[in-house]
């Protein structure tokens, strides 16, 4: 198949609960091979999304194709066992009686010894081989993800649908986890929806992320794009730490309280620049950008978090390296690196309400 195949395709998709629009009027695609991370937070519809597509439940509207064919629309509706479609769930959902062989294998067709190298090629991907015997309640909570994913990829599903699968993992180990699951998906091409409201977990782990508010898509983008070139100040807002700082837009340049900058796209007259805590340069002493005061410092040992205040009392945060460790009080010189992301004032007004 072309990379460029839509595997997965819904159209004009509304689903109601009573009398609440969890989705409205929701098309999305993804391609053959790619990862697409629906991300937002509880209750937006994420998980209603994956249902749909698995065949869990039914919209009440719209079309879903899978592979090119229709499976829910105009009087069709494929039952979930014929969608081809792999689901990993939040509480892994391993069978306790079950050994981490007999769990992988549970969906495997076919003659005993062809589903025994099926399970035993998984358990070596996903970094298991000689736990074949194991029970579920004897393994981590990282080995225990690990066989839930070998589980869904058994019988070779066109599409992996997973629904928050790290969240009951601690940071360390769901960073770990998040990687192997990444290479193990990347390596078998597989087509997947991964479901988060996490942002880091998003922009490390997806081809494209689909923003979602009550509902409804914000904006679907690449990771890079929508981090740095957000649709609108909400959702640059919900994809990290953001300063706002006023500007007054002339062209591809603004006049600010870091003084003039360079924008990505031409603007004019009153708008709101959007600066990454990354992207503001501070130095103790020099005679190039703002003047700042800083009022706080927070220490992580590979970075630091800053906030300083300038001569007008504008307020920054400020993300940068360890290599000196500045103190409550000190005065210091702040610069942005450019272009820059800039809202027009009223949207960004509207937005904020």
């Amino acid at each position: 198949m072309s990379a460029n195949n839509k595997i997965i395709e819904l159209r004009d998709v509304s689903k109601r609960y009573g009398n609440k629009d969890v989705i409205k009027n929701l098309s999305l695609y993804v391609r053959e091979g790619h990862i697409l991370t629906l991300l937002g937070a509880s209750g937006c519809g994420k998980t209603t999304i994956l249902r749909l597509i698995a065949g869990i439940q039914d919209p009440d509207t719209g079309e879903i194709f899978l592979n090119g064919r229709m499976v829910v629309g105009k009087g069709v509706n494929v039952p979930p066992e014929k969608r081809r479609v792999g689901m990993v769930f939040q509480d892994y959902a391993l069978f306790p009686h079950l050994n981490v062989f007999d769990n992988v294998g549970f969906g495997v067709r076919g003659d005993a010894a062809a589903k025994k190298r099926r399970v035993l090629e998984l358990l070596e991907m996903v970094g298991l081989a000689g736990y074949e015997k194991q029970m579920p309640y004897l393994l981590s909570g990282g080995q225990q993800q690990r066989v839930a994913l070998a589980r869904a990829l058994a019988p070779q599903p066109d599409i992996l649908l997973l629904d928050e699968p790290f969240s009951n993992l601690d940071t360390g180990l769901r960073r770990q986890v998040r990687g192997e699951v990444r290479d193990i998906l990347r390596a078998n091409r597989t087509t997947a929806v991964f479901v988060t409201h996490d942002q880091e977990e998003a922009l490390s782990l997806s081809d494209r992320i689909a923003v979602m508010f009550d509902g409804k898509l914000q904006q679907v983008d690449y990771p890079e794009r929508l981090y740095n070139t957000p649709a609108t100040p909400q959702i640059a807002e919900f994809m990290g730490e953001a300063n706002f700082v006023p500007a007054q837009a002339n062209g591809t340049r603004a006049q600010s309280p870091l003084g003039e900058v360079r924008l990505l796209g031409p603007m004019m007259g009153a708008v709101q620049l959007l600066i990454r805590p990354e992207r503001i340069h501070i130095e103790a002493q020099g005679s190039s950008g703002a003047e700042a005061r800083v009022l706080w410092r927070e220490y992580y040992g590979r970075n630091q978090r800053i906030g300083v205040v300038l001569s007008d009392g504008t307020r920054l945060t400020i993300s940068t390296d360890t290599q000196i460790a500045y103190s409550v009080g000190d005065t210091v010189r702040v610069s942005v690196f450019a272009p820059l992301t800039a809202f027009a004032a009223e949207s960004f007004a509207a937005s904020a309400h």
